[in-house]
């Protein structure tokens, strides 16, 4: 009797799963496995608003195999150990998981390849599960990868896709595989009050609605930070329980600008897993250094005390921030807006503000999140590294009624338009009405410290 692992990591879905289909071609059983990788907890990404979207995650996917006759394996530890022991247990002859961009995922295929070559296993990996297009399937000439979104999109939207792949009917799972209690999101503290709730049906609905109602709009709506004109599919996107594959598919058969639109966000996606295959070290390094001189989250503390608090005086800056505190997701205007602010005119070393976003997103991404960071504080792939967005210019465009801001920074709901976003216009009583601060630093002043500091005044 064939018997195969299934090893889920970032894929926590049933529909168009390569992996999973590969293991049943010609297996009577398989173990869907998903291990809970205790170094990811030491490292300190275990955080609390992800892990209540993974528990919800892992509950549907178990309730998934348990409608076609199988169950989810839960277990705890190192992946390379529990994945071997899983395979002992079961007799597996083949482990089946997807490709993933991290260093740590890579050093984790290359344990777990030499540990199951040791015990006569193979092990398959498979491209094109949580990416489109896989990292260095399309690369320059005269590199491993590109540098530049522009090049590479183009070279991206000529590639020919896999076609979606069926989830399967029935799943048979061999008596004598233990598991451990599913995780549950009632047992975690510490939670944004408005996390989103995970899971591949969450995820199949939510796509479906935005599908019919939305992705027409986007094109014109995706700024539009008070019309919440977004997908929010990224946290799904994150825990693969959508498939960027079936996503490009759907939106280029819908057609129009706003599929368009999408389908260029879903490659900036890949994009910046392509970068990061190539370039592990960017996840904590300048990936262009500027040589700057940072301040410190120490030398910094009351600025940055501030801003994570959303207390910094500008209401769309504060208005972002307590977003991400209250539902573990930011717009993604505001995320440009926070990190600039943060990076360009406080001139903080971006790595705070990441790991700020990191400790809070339920997108949480090591490549989207890095990356991004780095693209604002000029030190990544933008071609524009020394620009700083103004963020009472940028309120005005984004939010020009400012609805979003009276969403977010219910002190100021009183004041009427866009006389939201400069509050210390305000003089004498009319600005001792609110209880809100005056701006931390003035954007003339940390225009010109950031200036200074990268040789540009």
């Amino acid at each position: 009797m064939s018997i195969s692992v299934v090893l889920f990591t970032c894929d926590l879905r049933l529909h168009d799963h390569p992996p999973f289909t590969a293991a049943l071609d010609g297996t009577e059983e398989v173990v869907p496995l998903f291990v809970r990788d205790r170094t990811v907890a030491a490292a300190g990404f275990a955080v609390p608003n992800r892990l209540a979207f993974l528990a919800d995650c892992l509950r549907d996917l178990d309730a998934g195999l348990r409608e076609r006759g199988g169950r989810l394996v839960v277990r705890s530890g190192d992946p390379v150990e529990e994945v071997c022991k899983v395979a002992a247990e079961a007799d597996a002859d083949e482990v089946h998981m997807a490709a993933d961009a991290s260093a740590h995922a890579h050093r984790r295929e290359r344990r777990l390849r030499r540990a199951l070559e040791g015990d006569g296993v193979r092990l398959h990996v498979h491209d094109t599960v949580s990416t489109a297009v896989a990292p260095g399937a399309v690369a320059p000439a005269t590199s491993d990868h590109f540098a530049v979104f522009t090049p590479y999109f183009r070279r991206w939207s000529q590639e020919r896709l896999r076609e979606p792949l069926a989830p399967p009917r029935t799943v048979r799972v061999p008596d004598g595989v233990g598991s451990e209690p599913l995780p549950s999101r009632a047992d975690l503290s510490g939670l944004s009050e408005g996390l989103a709730a995970g899971g591949e049906s969450t995820g199949r609905k939510r796509l479906a609605c935005w599908l019919r109602s939305g992705l027409a709009a986007y094109e014109d709506r995706h700024d539009d930070l008070a019309g919440d004109a977004t997908s929010r599919l990224s946290p799904h996107l994150h825990f693969g329980t959508l498939s960027p594959v079936e996503l490009v598919h759907r939106a280029r058969r819908a057609g129009g600008p706003g599929a368009e639109a999408f389908v260029r966000q879903l490659a900036w996606r890949d994009f910046h897993r392509q970068v990061l295959a190539a370039r592990p070290v960017a996840a904590g390094a300048d990936y262009r250094t500027q040589h700057d001189r940072w301040r410190s989250e120490g030398e910094a503390r009351e600025d940055v005390a501030a801003w994570k608090e959303g207390r910094t005086g500008y209401p769309v800056i504060d208005a972002a921030m307590r977003q991400l505190r209250h539902e573990g997701w930011m717009h993604n205007r505001g995320r440009l807006l926070t990190a600039s602010f943060l990076a360009k005119t406080l001139y903080v070393d971006w790595r705070v503000g990441a790991r700020h976003f990191l400790d809070l997103l339920v997108d949480g991404d090591v490549a989207n999140n890095q990356l991004n960071w780095q693209w604002t504080a000029g030190t990544g792939t933008d071609t524009r590294p020394n620009r700083v967005l103004n963020p009472v210019l940028q309120a005005r465009r984004y939010d020009p009624d400012g609805a979003y801001v009276r969403r977010w920074v219910p002190e100021l709901a009183a004041l009427d338009g866009a006389s939201v976003h400069e509050p210390w216009k305000l003089q004498g009583l009319d600005r001792a009405a609110f209880d809100y601060p005056d701006p931390i630093v003035a954007l003339s002043e940390g225009l010109a410290r950031f200036k200074r500091a990268r040789g540009r005044d």
